[in-house]
């Protein structure tokens, strides 16, 4: 009985492990867009059960690959002070306990894909996959500073795998959404690149602000929030969404603007940091303003 007692804590403690290694934070957002990108194809929710099929075969799916990720990059994610405690680049799970996590959870994902929604989602999802866990993680990230923007193709899918899920089909209004996020990943994460840039460096990871500085990084995040900007009006432009949305964007996308050129004039780590998380924040209200410009034409 005193075994089980003292055994309980330590199950739950690497069962938390586990779950960390698919990055709950990080993929919670992927969820939310993909979520949004079903809600935009079926305002009516004329199929609940795809639905919840979908987000849940997606959600396994990013978790395999987060966890992929991790595995790849034990060695690095050690010497950086945002990744050390990963339980892969401190030894705490093993190699061949991270892949069985990755097969088995991404294998229950795309068999939910497979019996509970279309295989035209199914495999964009393991597209998606390998873009995220072979293309980039283990190819783009060590190799290009561009790494980002390359690689994050994968990261700009979930909405449409949404809308796929919903309507096996992809059209211009996927690629709309998919835009979106495509040309928000660059300033998101360089935001982040530039206060960590000595812990990339420490790494031997060749992002944009190691290799080329940070004021061309800050120009280059300047050059993508206007892209951002213009992409940003697609959904409006083909009738996916109205003047509500408009309007929302509008006020994030001054936001975001803001921050950019504020970098551009006078950077300081604080001001990245700041940025890097207004980002986040921007990218999720203005999905929300997507939903509400619905909801209010409905």
């Amino acid at each position: 009985m005193q075994q089980a007692y003292e055994a309980a804590p330590r199950l739950a403690t690497r069962l938390a492990a586990f779950f960390y290694l698919c990055k709950p934070r990080v993929n919670s957002l992927i969820v939310f867009t993909a979520m949004i990108g079903m809600w935009l194809a079926d305002p009516g929710m004329a199929n609940p059960d795809r639905f919840l099929a979908a987000s849940l075969g997606i959600a396994l799916v990013a978790g395999a690959a987060a966890a992929i990720n991790c595995l790849v990059e034990r060695t690095s994610d050690a010497l950086m002070a945002r990744t050390r405690m990963r339980a892969t680049a401190r030894g705490a799970i093993s190699a061949v306990e991270t892949l069985t996590l990755a097969t088995l959870v991404g294998g229950c994902g795309l068999w939910l894909l497979h019996a509970w929604v279309n295989d035209l989602t199914m495999w964009l999802t393991l597209g998606t996959f390998l873009g995220y866990a072979v293309v980039y993680t283990v190819v783009l990230k060590p190799m290009t500073p561009m790494n980002i923007v390359i690689g994050g193709a994968a990261g700009a899918m979930p909405p449409a795998l949404g809308w796929a899920a919903m309507t096996n089909s992809l059209g211009i209004e996927a690629f709309s959404l998919f835009l979106i996020i495509f040309l928000w990943t660059p300033p998101h994460f360089w935001s982040l690149a530039c206060y960590r840039r000595d812990e990339f460096a420490r790494a031997d990871l060749p992002m944009l602000p190691v290799t080329h500085g940070v004021p061309a990084t800050c120009r280059q995040i300047a050059v993508y929030t206007g892209l951002l900007v213009g992409a940003t009006a697609l959904p409006a432009a083909i009738g996916l969404s109205g003047w509500l949305y408009l309007a929302g964007a509008a006020v994030l996308n001054l936001g975001f603007m803001r921050y950019a050129a504020k970098l551009c004039r006078r950077y300081d780590d604080e001001l990245a940091r700041k940025t890097f998380r207004f980002s986040i924040v921007y990218l999720a209200l203005l999905f929300t303003a997507l939903i509400v410009d619905r909801l209010a034409h409905l």
